[in-house]
């Protein structure tokens, strides 16, 4: 399990903050044999070909037409990057010195949030900013926002004790996570350790362990234990959208594990599988999911998104008001 644990520390960086060491291309390898290597390395280590419905023999057959002897650089990224987006996960990348391959999963749903609309129309101009997070009372003080939009790996206990304790005669908290594209791991444990009042089954994992796409390592537990000091106890609204990804899907997840705990918004955009990768023979590097995360039953069907318990979304007609945020309001009163 300790090993499963620096994987998902280092698989959660978000890829705009990873710094990749990048080497001259290779002027020996041919176009094929890149290809060639990127395809085998996903046909054995990806780890959602089934429950994405993709046939890799297939998209083989697509690309590997397009690979030519003499193609420039640009031309091979492209469809190498191009064969990658197939599998429609934003853990998976390209990434060479000149251009990154990206999916973009936020897009497949609308957009759901509009921090300026929030600041002009719910909180206070003078509300608190601690550490990650955003926050201030709502409801006549009957309800705590907090605003959290990345998991930064900065969580501390002075954060959480002073946002917890500024709010702990509230009726319930908000903790709006739309467009939290992720980060590190040990934030949603410290997060979620203050709103658990005994050690909890969350989920369980599983690790990639051999070349057919259904070899798996067994199921392991994952456990979230309250933390010694300062908790909340009274029921949190959680907000999330389709830009919720990675540390956020993983978040939310667990919170279906959680009674005082309701997710609300859109289904989230997934990210459910940890990240490893490695090297092309040009030099290139390269990255995709090699991990599950499953539900209290063992499926990893959340892959594509965690659904929310109650699905609100926003109405770009009116800009006065979130929608969302007004049902959780209503949700707490």
């Amino acid at each position: 399990m300790k090993k499963l644990y620096y994987i998902v520390i280092a698989g959660l960086s978000l890829v705009s903050c990873e710094k990749a060491i990048f080497e001259e291309d290779l002027a020996s390898t041919s176009p094929k044999e890149n290809f060639e290597y990127l395809w085998n390395e996903c046909n054995e280590k990806y780890s959602y070909f089934d429950i994405k419905n993709i046939d890799w023999n297939t998209i083989k057959s697509k690309y590997s037409a397009k690979i030519y002897d003499g193609m420039s650089q640009d031309s091979l990224f492209e469809v190498l990057g191009g064969m990658l987006t197939e599998l429609k996960d934003d853990h998976t990348n390209l990434i060479s010195n000149f251009n990154v391959s990206t999916f973009k999963v936020s897009y497949l749903g609308q957009d759901n949030f509009d921090w300026r609309i929030i600041e002009d129309n719910y909180l206070a101009r003078d509300y608190y900013i601690s550490g990650p997070f955003s926050h201030d009372y709502l409801d006549n003080k009957k309800i705590g926002y907090i605003r959290f939009p990345i998991f930064p790996g900065t969580v501390d206990a002075n954060n959480l004790n002073f946002v917890l304790e500024r709010y702990k005669n509230t009726k319930g908290l908000i903790l709006d996570l739309r467009e939290n594209g992720g980060g590190s791991v040990a934030d949603i444990f410290a997060i979620l350790s203050r709103f658990v009042e005994s050690k909890t089954l969350v989920n369980y994992s599983r690790i990639k362990t051999g070349p057919q796409h259904n070899d798996f390592s067994d199921a392991k537990p994952v456990y979230v234990s309250p933390y010694n000091g300062m908790r909340y106890k009274n029921k949190v609204v959680v907000l999330v959208d389709r830009g919720t990804y990675s540390a956020g899907s993983f978040f939310s997840l667990a919170t279906k594990a959680l009674p005082n705990m309701i997710l609300m918004g859109d289904t989230t955009g997934g990210g459910l599988g940890l990240p490893n990768g490695g090297q092309l023979p040009n030099g290139w590097t390269y990255r995709f999911s090699i991990t599950q995360a499953l539900t209290l039953d063992k499926s990893p069907d959340y892959e594509n998104g965690v659904p929310p318990d109650i699905k609100v979304l926003f109405d770009w007609n009116d800009l006065t008001k979130d929608e969302i945020l007004e049902r959780a309001i209503l949700e707490l009163q």
